[in-house]
């Protein structure tokens, strides 16, 4: 077999079969070109039987890949090789032994809503408000408790509040459920097999004989189960190959622990440990800056990563005014690129949180720069906000019977579809709207709501009245009931629309609702979505993990930002965010931009930030700043300082008034903050804030 393409690393990692193996793959350095043909060698030149090769992969669609390309390098005998996931494998494993375990053979997997349906059952068996114990926090939680071999019985060891003794409840209950009905959910998959092996010595000795030689990737990404489990079958004959860079875990919020890869020494004392470091992907300035960020990193192992494909140019750094500035030096510079016909597809822009990809996207649109959201829905489109924007048409309008459907009921209020039908019937009958008929029932205590949210709007902004339809609808409590990570996304997101409204005020000064629904429905009405292939992708910094792109923007690099608030109380967690970063600048071939602001309004509040210190890490060197001394030539139109008073102005009904936009006008009412006047036709009334400077008293002589 030829192996002449790969280096003297690559190739020493393919041919050593001593024992365990440790491969230590920086990134770009080859190491699904390693594993394939470490595979394709075993079979082909040491006669292994493919019987006998248990490879382990963590998605479906990386394992099909694998098999292709080892098919590709030595033909149809590849197919016999066992590739999977490990859920894919423990689901075999359970179907050959599932009578030794209590399960007979048609037994079923349970999906995620399945799961869910049944806790609720529980809950409400027990007679648990699921307000106060939301179904999907528990559920989460025993999926956690799960994955780290933690049984139900175990459970009450860690029992300490009586929140958890009412997951232990559930969990205990939940678990008897699923045998009883002859089921198993997708963290079984990984438990029981582990479970059939400590019960049956025998059938693991069957295993450990069949799947002699094991080869597994991404080694830092695995939890406590896939490691015991792995580790179990490989104790007979050690010949255990693991692929892998500590430096790239980024996912020990999701129950990934790194120390695995950092302790395979430990547990394998015979192993061999090789460090691929050459990369095929990116220029030397980019891994230079690479590497000295994650150099900062005190738990992992030494490597530098290197390249042969030159210095390339320097990492581009903008000190953007805000977010909006940020947003429009990503689009001017795409535009650059594309004008030198570079096709869009080879740009991404990362950022750290979904919430922080409104603005970019609304900047996109504006410019009719195509583009995709990859692993997210776009911001306008995201559940939540669709949600959030049906409630404040509601408010607007009563009659708007499409988005009093899509809310009645959300969060969930026993509103069922029998009641909305009979509600739909009887507007019919009357010629009236939904809203018009309620009058009893579960159904009267949402209209209510939205009948007190409606008397609160007149002395309301629109960033608060954005706070109490999140308060008053149950909103935002329902998602921090549920104590994961997806509700938390959800409330950043919806946080991050204040951001929407306060800028909206601030610009013009007017909280007309009506108005602000307008604007919004230019942006989320436009047709986002196209079949164009050339499109700029926009992703998380987690998301874009196994991708690599010619051209990559890192927004948002500011303390607080990236490193996330959230970590930088641990260390261990900010060492995981210094991971993300090293993930990310490793994604660019040619040209890395790293981009920050000096301020930005971060879920309704304007904050000012320092640099990130991952910034400062990299070696200036390295990086050729874009911003000039002189003012900024791309601020906004308007400045916050300029068009809002410290002090709002005293305001008397009656006052004569002139608003640069809406001319001379009449104060009607006035509240502690907001002002409403009386301008000529076409603008008519108009609710204003009091501290506008577009606004202003007038003497006699205007």
């Amino acid at each position: 077999m030829n192996l002449d393409e790969l280096n003297e690393r690559q190739k020493e990692a393919v041919l050593y079969n001593d024992g365990p193996l440790l491969i230590l793959a920086g990134a770009g350095s080859g190491k699904t070109r390693v594993l394939t043909r470490k595979i394709a060698y075993l079979i082909n030149e040491e006669k292994v039987n493919p019987y006998q090769i248990l490879a382990i992969t963590f998605t479906n669609k990386a394992a099909k890949e694998m098999k292709e390309r080892v098919i590709d390098l030595i033909g149809g005998v590849a197919k016999y090789v066992q590739v999977s996931t490990f859920h894919s494998f423990g689901l075999k494993l359970l179907r050959e032994n599932c009578e030794l375990l209590g399960y007979e053979h048609n037994f079923i997997i349970m999906d995620s809503d399945d799961t869910l349906t049944l806790i609720k059952k529980i809950l409400k068996d027990y007679n648990y408000d699921p307000k106060v114990y939301n179904p999907k926090g528990i559920k989460a939680k025993i999926s956690s408790c799960k994955n780290e071999l933690v049984t139900a019985e175990n459970y009450e060891k860690f029992v300490s509040t009586p929140y958890e003794e009412v997951v232990h409840k559930v969990y205990k209950k939940y678990e008897k459920l699923l045998k009883k009905n002859n089921s198993v959910d997708f963290d079984d998959l990984l438990i029981l097999p582990i479970q059939l092996f400590k019960e049956n010595p025998l059938i693991l000795e069957k295993y450990q004989e069949i799947y002699q030689y094991i080869l597994i990737d991404e080694y830092q990404d695995t939890n406590e189960a896939q490691y015991v489990l792995s580790k179990m079958i490989a104790r007979r004959y050690q010949k255990i190959f693991v692929v892998g860079d500590a430096d790239q875990a980024i996912y020990g919020w999701r129950g990934a622990n790194y120390q695995n890869i950092l302790n395979f020494e430990r547990d394998y004392p015979s192993a061999k440990t090789i460090v691929l470091e050459e990369n095929y992907r990116s220029t030397k300035t980019i891994l230079d800056a690479a590497n000295e960020v994650i150099k900062n990193n005190k738990n992992r192992k030494s490597k530098n990563l290197w390249s042969t494909k030159g210095d390339g140019d320097k990492i581009q750094y903008y000190r953007a005014h805000d977010e909006k500035d940020e947003a429009k030096f990503a689009v001017r510079e795409i535009e650059k690129l594309r004008k030198d016909g570079i096709n869009l597809d080879e740009i991404a822009i990362l950022y750290r949180t979904n919430a922080q990809s409104r603005i970019i996207e609304e900047e996109f649109l504006q410019h009719n720069l195509p583009y995709r959201v990859i692993g997210s829905f776009y911001f306008y489109n995201r559940k939540e906000i669709k949600d959030l924007i049906s409630y404040l048409r509601l408010l607007h309008n009563q009659k708007d019977d499409v988005s009093l459907l899509r809310v009645i009921n959300t969060p969930k209020r026993g509103i069922g579809l029998k009641t909305i039908g009979n509600l739909t019937e009887l507007a019919n009958q009357e010629e009236k709207s939904l809203y018009e008929v309620i009058s009893s029932g579960k159904e009267l205590e949402f209209k209510k709501q939205i009948e007190y949210l409606i008397s609160c709007m007149d002395n309301l902004s629109l960033t608060e009245l954005v706070d109490q339809v999140l308060e008053v609808s149950g909103m935002k409590k329902a998602l921090e009931d549920e104590k994961t990570l997806d509700s938390e996304i959800r409330l950043e997101n919806l946080e991050e629309f204040k951001s929407i409204t306060k800028a909206f005020e601030e610009k013009n000064g007017v909280v007309s609702l009506e108005e602000f629904l307008l604007e919004i429905s230019l942006i989320s009405d436009v047709e986002e979505y196209n079949n164009e292939q050339n499109r700029v992708s926009l992703m998380t910094m987690h998301a874009v993990k196994g991708l690599e792109f010619d051209y990559v923007f890192v927004l948002g690099l500011e303390e607080g930002i990236f490193p996330h608030i959230n970590a930088m109380m641990e260390n261990s967690e900010i060492e995981e965010e210094r991971r993300l970063c090293y993930v990310a600048i490793t994604r660019a071939r040619k040209q890395l931009y790293l981009v920050n602001a000096r301020k930005r309004t971060i879920f309704g509040k304007e904050e000012v930030n320092i640099a990130s210190r991952f910034l400062k890490e990299i070696d200036s060197n390295l990086i050729e700043e874009k911003n000039k001394e002189k003012k900024f030539e791309h601020e906004e139109k308007f400045n916050k300082k300029e068009m809002i008073r410290i002090e709002p102005v005293d305001y008397q009904v009656n006052d004569r008034v002139y608003h640069e936009t809406f001319g001379f006008g009449m104060v009607r009412e006035v509240t502690n903050t907001l002002v409403t006047v009386a301008f000529k036709l076409p603008h008519g009334m108009k609710k204003l804030l009091k501290s506008h400077k577009g606004l202003r008293k007038v003497d006699e002589n205007d």
